[in-house]
């Protein structure tokens, strides 16, 4: 990859990625803004260059939003050398869509909602604006959560409309999507259950688009209290496929044909198995195993073998 096309991708690349650690809400500290100038100055950035950036962070964080994926843009893009006049766009963007997380999240508070882990419900509810939820299916998705008996917290509201979106790049609907996420969030669906009903459901969305699976009847699964790790374990869709606990993964692949093998949904398939399927092709030494097999030989011995004649072996 050229460095100008690996510039073009860090510059659209707007979507926010979860830190490992808890994110920080606060203006930034000196130590903050002296590593990000050492950065920059290495790729001969004068700090008036920077500091524009880096006050655009520190106003985020007097709002209370998490700086520190922020603050990762700005250190990541001038590391990549990117100039910081196409830093700022990236960084405005992602600013907005923390504030639109802050937004929605606020309003299911203002509801009863409890916050759980607010930081990391920013941060989850930003990336899934990111990747296509919309503010009003996230109202809609918290108004669901309210009939239940399960009081669910602001964390696990932003995983549902994670897994709605990730549900949506699987071209699942939004009103049959939205009604199984706030299915999940009444049943008491963990923030990993309702992410990992999100990729189930994309994995095989070509199965619900064309009719060899039904959203309905795996709502109704949902609501009976079945569990994520439950639900895809047989074949609920008619089909006559049998148990698709083992078998399931690769009867999918053979049912999508070359359109559902895409891209598109590749990257979940290996999020839920850790990318095992190209991994058992790499580790197998099928070509050694034929090349060293002594089969061969032995099978010529055999053919001439006169048994046939009566005169036995030697």
């Amino acid at each position: 990859m050229t460095k100008h096309t690996d510039l073009t991708m860090w510059v659209l690349s707007g979507v926010l990625v979860v830190a490992a650690g808890p994110a920080s809400a606060e203006p930034l500290t000196a130590h903050d803004r002296e590593e990000v100038n050492r950065i920059g100055s290495a790729q001969g950035r004068s700090a008036g260059e920077i500091n524009p950036l880096l006050d655009q962070v520190s106003k985020a964080g007097e709002r209370g939003l998490p700086t520190e994926s922020l603050l990762n843009k700005v250190k990541e893009g001038l590391a990549k050398g990117v100039e910081p006049q196409r830093i700022d766009p990236v960084l405005r963007q992602m600013t907005s869509r923390l504030e639109a997380a802050h937004e929605v999240l606020e309003e299911a508070k203002a509801r009863g909602m409890t916050e759980g882990n607010r930081q990391r419900a920013l941060e989850t509810m930003a990336e899934a604006l990111a990747r296509g939820a919309t503010k009003d299916e996230v109202r809609e998705l918290s108004r669901l959560s309210q009939d239940g008996r399960h009081k669910a917290t602001q964390e696990e509201l932003a995983a549902g409309a994670k897994g709605l979106a990730v549900m949506k790049e699987g071209r699942i609907p939004s009103k049959e999507g939205t009604a199984l996420v706030g299915e999940g969030i009444r049943q008491g669906y963990r923030a990993s259950e309702l992410l990992d009903l999100g990729r189930e459901v994309k994995r095989r969305g070509s199965d619900f688009e064309e009719g060899r699976a039904s959203l309905q009847q795996l709502r109704e699964q949902v609501s009976r209290g079945e569990r994520s790790d439950k639900l895809f374990r047989e074949d609920r869709s008619g089909s006559g496929d049998g148990d698709r606990g083992e078998r399931g993964d690769r009867g999918d692949r053979g049912s999508r044909g070359d359109r559902s093998d895409s891209g598109r949904d590749r990257p979940d398939r290996q999020d839920r198995s850790g990318g095992s399927d190209r991994q058992d092709r790499i580790d197998r030494p099928d070509k050694v195993e034929r090349a060293d097999r002594p089969d061969k030989p032995e099978r010529v011995e055999r053919s001439e073998r006169p048994d046939r004649s009566g005169h036995g072996r030697d």
